[in-house]
């Protein structure tokens, strides 16, 4: 059981517009909103469950914290248009680890105008929502040396390994560059 109590945290309310993948391929988040949008992280072994009951257009109410610095909920949990609450409990129930599934992930780029910054849990920058909906990942001691190409605005052309599926694209980053002339490219 987690050791917060849902009912005591702020609440939030938006709009599924896109979900957001780990380099895994597992759904660890979801983005709130269109014009005015914000990250909602939610731990990877809730992946399977969100995905059987969140779509893309449906309305939900967030409880979760707000890490310092970060523009991000980090969800503990989430109520549904029907009703249904889906609580983070932990990922150990019954003594059962979180494994990741083996994803096959192929070399991929990608470039665009960067949306939003991506943060961890704990509110530590880990990426970039691109344009095309892409998802740049990296850790976040190398996300912290490059902040500036992962803040929303910056134009960026980036390299790596990742994984599609029905939810979306993630790039987990080897390199990234600055587009220059962005004009150009689009």
């Amino acid at each position: 059981m987690h050791w917060i109590d849902p009912d005591s945290l702020p609440e939030t309310r938006g709009t599924v517009t896109r979900f957001l993948l780990n380099p895994h391929g597992e759904l660890d988040g979801f983005v709130l909103g269109s014009r005015q949008l914000q990250q909602v992280h939610f731990p990877p072994h809730l992946s399977r469950q969100i995905a059987r009951l969140v779509a893309v257009g449906d309305t939900v109410r967030v409880r979760g914290v707000k890490p310092r610095g970060a523009d991000m909920i980090a969800a503990v949990s989430l109520t549904l248009k029907t009703g249904k609450v889906i609580l983070d409990e932990g990922p150990h129930r019954d003594g059962e680890k979180h494994h990741h599934p083996d994803a096959e992930r192929s070399p991929m780029e990608a470039s665009g105008e960067v949306l939003l910054s991506l943060f961890g849990p704990k509110g530590e920058l880990r990426g970039a929502l691109l344009d095309d909906g892409t998802s740049l990942r990296m850790p976040p001691h190398a996300a912290a040396e490059l902040a500036s190409y992962l803040a929303p605005g910056a134009h960026v052309h980036a390299w790596g390994h990742g994984i599609r599926n029905r939810h979306g694209r993630t790039v987990e980053v080897d390199e990234i560059a600055e587009l220059i002339d962005a004009e150009t490219v689009a």
